[in-house]
């Protein structure tokens, strides 16, 4: 196998803390686009009630926006490994502020549908410049840089999700998408001025034997014909259905079960369990990305993704029996979505772990696509729930992510390892053989 060796840079000419500068402007970017994922389940019912579509057509338009913010990264990444992020950035800003309008407008599924495309299209700009560039800034803390950024995606609908619920009781979901829309994408699109990559190539150092990185980068065209790529895709899928079906449905679950409009008090703090549920969700989310980062940095990747689907399903398999009381409702998924959030995370720092760093933004597009693959599935939740309840959704995902635990530590674990020193075997033999006498 072929591979770029990483040039042997000490450092780059940018101040040390250029690169934590660039690190919150990602973040705050992410935020801007997070409740076009996490903010849509309060739009569900009340396009449902205005235009009765059924809610299987309009999670359709979920759908889409998923498939198309994550199957389209790749060529948006290469955009931004050959010019930078600043362009690719400027132009996500645009797009998710027209989606939004659109949806204003819409009043039909085809332009909601149309607008679920263009605004997967502007998050997954934003979405895989903002990862991608946080693995080139830090190659020595990836998995802390990517849970933070993934951070920003994870928690920013949790400080917008009251505002956007109460405008929509006030003055109808039309006014919370335009308004919204608009404040969103024209932040982005100011921020996009002030990003850009490194200058030079930063090479990573070799950590504990526990978390092995390559030393070698691998081109995307060499990514996609090695079997670990394939065996991490179908993990990713297996875990992120579950999360974002619950992402999606939470406020049909919640109706479903006769719980949504239940008081909940926790810590001082009282509202509905929907709102509640919602908002608790994307703490969670936003905390749990870059802590379990951090823990990934530090016991290694797939003890990590261990832990985290474990918990996942044993959240589910709770959420299945005792979901209809609203307290648990609320602390149930807060947890799962703590646990959740962390393949977004994770699996970029083990993507620039296993692959390199020349090509990380566009090899981690390539596997950050399975988030759409996955989405997929979220419609055929709905037709489930519709035929056998919600319990049989939740007993599905539950053995999705008991599954995906076990394969991270028997099959990942030890093909990645394998991976990593049987390409660079080689190359340290050709370095021996032609290094002069």
């Amino acid at each position: 196998m072929t591979a770029t060796a990483q040039p042997a840079v000490p450092s780059t000419s940018e101040s040390p803390y250029f690169r934590w500068l660039q690190l919150a402007m990602g973040i705050v970017c992410m935020a801007m686009i997070a409740n076009l994922q996490y903010g849509w389940t309060l739009f569900v019912d009340p396009i449902d009630a205005k235009y009765h579509w059924g809610r299987a057509a309009i999670q359709l338009a979920f759908t889409l926006f998923v498939v198309t913010e994550t199957w389209l990264v790749p060529v948006e990444a290469w955009f931004v490994d050959k010019y930078g992020p600043r362009t690719v950035i400027m132009f996500g800003g645009v797009m998710i502020a027209l989606a939004w309008v659109l949806n204003s407008y819409a009043n039909s599924l085809v332009l909601l549908y149309i607008a679920a495309i263009l605004g997967g299209i502007g998050a997954g700009s934003v979405y895989g410049t903002c990862v991608g560039n946080a693995l080139k800034w830090f190659p020595d803390r990836r998995g802390l840089a990517a849970g933070a950024t993934a951070a920003g995606f994870g928690a920013g609908a949790a400080i917008t999700v009251v505002p956007i619920a109460n405008m929509i009781a006030a003055h109808g979901y039309q006014q919370a998408f335009f308004l919204f829309g608009i404040g969103q994408g024209v932040i982005v699109f100011i921020l996009a001025f002030f990003l850009r990559k490194p200058s030079r190539t930063m090479p990573p150092k070799r950590k504990q034997l526990h978390l092995p990185q390559t030393r070698i980068d691998f081109t995307p065209p060499q990514v996609l014909r090695s079997p670990i790529f394939w065996v991490m895709y179908l993990v990713f899928v297996m875990v992120a259905a579950g999360g974002l079906m619950a992402a999606a449905q939470i406020a049909p679950i919640a109706h479903d079960f006769k719980i949504a409009d239940e008081p909940v008090g926790l810590l001082g703090f009282q509202m509905a369990a929907l709102t509640f549920a919602i908002s608790l969700d994307r703490i969670f989310d936003g905390f749990g990305r870059p802590f379990f980062g951090w823990v990934s940095d530090t016991i290694g990747r797939e003890h990590t993704m261990f832990i985290a689907f474990g918990t996942a399903a044993l959240m589910l398999l709770t959420l299945s029996v005792y979901g209809h009381i609203p307290v648990v409702f609320v602390l149930a998924t807060a947890v799962y979505f703590g646990v959740f959030g962390e393949i977004y995370s994770l699996f970029p720092a083990t993507s620039g772990d296993t692959f390199g760093v020349k090509f990380a933004t566009t090899n981690n597009g390539m596997l950050y696509t399975a988030k759409g693959t996955a989405s997929l599935l979220v419609p055929l939740a709905s037709i489930i729930a519709s035929n056998f309840g919600w319990q049989a959704v939740f007993v599905v995902a539950v053995a999705l992510n008991a599954t995906a635990a076990l394969m991270a530590l028997l099959v990942i674990k030890p093909m990645r390892r394998a991976f990593i020193l049987g390409a660079e075997a080689p190359a340290e033999a050709h370095a021996r053989d032609v290094r002069p006498a």
